[in-house]
């Protein structure tokens, strides 16, 4: 029996007949006369039409097609620009409600009017952005619609259910250990930011390469995971508790988390419809559309000076409440740990070290012969360990939970003798040092 074809070929003229048909209603709502609300609930409904759509066009190969490239580009960016709207729109109603507000001091006002101004100016660009899908779609004949002729759909009432995400988090079996581990996790979200040196920058040349070199889309999807399974964290383990209750500053810090969160997911959409435009796409005329409708150079402006720069304030801001709370959830302590003699500390058993370290959560300190370093960190522990390699001794400092792992583990010859030997209580390195 011959196979069939996977893809059946269509001609331009037939498929803008489907694209016409197929494309109809969220047209009409991008030719809504203006004026209307620009709500969270119409940013989220638009994204999801536009997304919709533009999986048609890809699945007929839409993009790569020199009639119709222009149109799903300008239909991808209506989908980004309105997911970043609904972020901001969520955080500017939210951000009073947060309680971070009088952390950030002399800033507050700035922080309120630059998130605002941001959001506006997402509002406008995607205005821009419709009136230039509905001139495209004119041009290549899929619609006869002008600006202020369509009609804006009526809000959905239905919510789309999402599981939580927590694909990275471990298990942790006590409270108190769960606020030491999101208060340890959230000074490490602020670290990675705080050293990218984020700053505002006023010239345009200075400022595209800053962004290049430090939020490159990849940068910045690194940055809103990390603070998203944070949130997530928070929500899985503390949210709703009696210790959530008892003390205000876990609420506080969650709303320094989540202000953070909101700016950061519009930081990772406008990031990747410039590197997407500056990579240059198949057609001149799709970048002459595009580049009319949304310069990139003020696309940059808004994601450096009035987004990035409050996602780094917000967590800066936070952190000293983060540091305030890891004493008051965790047991600090100091072991000595002492190798015997035959055995060594090298790549395989400093992941090990590590492993236990990363496994509760908190942050632990390594010190040998006077250099202190990171015990969660693999790299930092083999740097220490090279410069001194006659060393026996350690001591470590933290919470008394990841040490008396880490006694056991230097008890049991850092595993050298097989996982297998290690006691019952370490099992969760057996999958750790393979």
């Amino acid at each position: 029996m011959q196979d069939l074809p996977i893809e059946e070929p269509v001609s331009e003229q037939d498929f803008r007949a489907m694209l016409a048909e197929r494309a109809g209603l969220f047209l009409r709502a991008c030719a809504a006369p203006g004026g209307a609300a620009w709500t969270r609930r119409r940013f989220f409904d638009l994204s999801l039409e536009a997304d919709e759509l533009e999986s048609f066009l890809d699945d007929h190969g839409a993009r790569t097609n020199r009639a119709f490239a222009a149109f799903t580009e300008l239909v991808a960016s209506v989908r980004g620009f309105a997911l970043a709207g609904m972020s901001l729109s969520h955080l500017v109603r939210r951000l009073p409600t947060y309680g971070i507000l009088d952390a950030l001091g002399d800033d507050r006002a700035r922080a309120i009017e630059g998130i605002d101004a941001a959001l506006k100016y997402t509002e406008a660009r995607l205005v821009d952005l419709m009136g230039a899908l509905l001139d495209e779609g004119r041009r290549i004949g899929a619609t006869e619609l002008e600006r202020g002729e369509g009609a804006a759909p009526e809000e959905r009432s239905t919510r789309r259910p999402r599981l939580p995400h927590n694909i990275d988090l471990v298990e942790i079996h006590d409270e108190e250990q769960r606020i030491a581990t999101v208060a340890a996790r959230y000074l490490d979200a602020h670290r990675s930011l705080r050293e990218a040196g984020i700053r505002p920058i006023e010239d345009p040349v200075e400022r595209k390469a800053f962004l290049r070199r430090v939020c490159s889309e990849e940068a910045a999807r690194v940055w809103k995971v990390s603070v998203h399974n944070l949130q997530s964290s928070y929500d899985t383990h503390v949210k709703d508790t009696l210790l959530e209750t008892a003390d205000p500053r876990l609420a506080r810090l969650r709303g320094f988390v989540a202000a953070s969160l909101h700016v950061l997911e519009a930081v990772t959409l406008l990031t990747h419809f410039v590197e997407r435009r500056d990579r240059g796409l198949r057609s001149d005329h799709t970048d002459s559309v595009l580049q009319r409708a949304v310069p990139r150079a003020d696309v940059r402006d808004v994601t450096l000076n009035g987004l990035l720069v409050w996602a780094d304030r917000f967590l800066a801001a936070g952190a000293p409440l983060a540091e305030a709370l890891l004493p008051s959830y965790t047991n600090a302590s100091e072991v000595v740990l002492q190798l015997r003699e035959g055995v060594l500390l090298h790549a395989r058993p400093a992941s090990l070290v590590a492993a236990v370290v990363q496994h509760h959560g908190t942050p632990v300190e390594l010190e040998i012969e006077g250099h202190v370093c990171n015990a969660g960190s693999i790299l930092e522990v083999m740097v220490a360990v090279g410069t001194r390699p006659e060393a026996r001794r350690y001591v470590a400092r933290g919470d008394e939970r990841p040490l008396r792992d880490l006694e056991a583990l230097f008890a049991a010859d850092l595993g050298e003798r097989g996982l297998d030997t290690l006691p019952d209580g370490l099992g969760y390195l057996r999958g750790a040092g393979g």
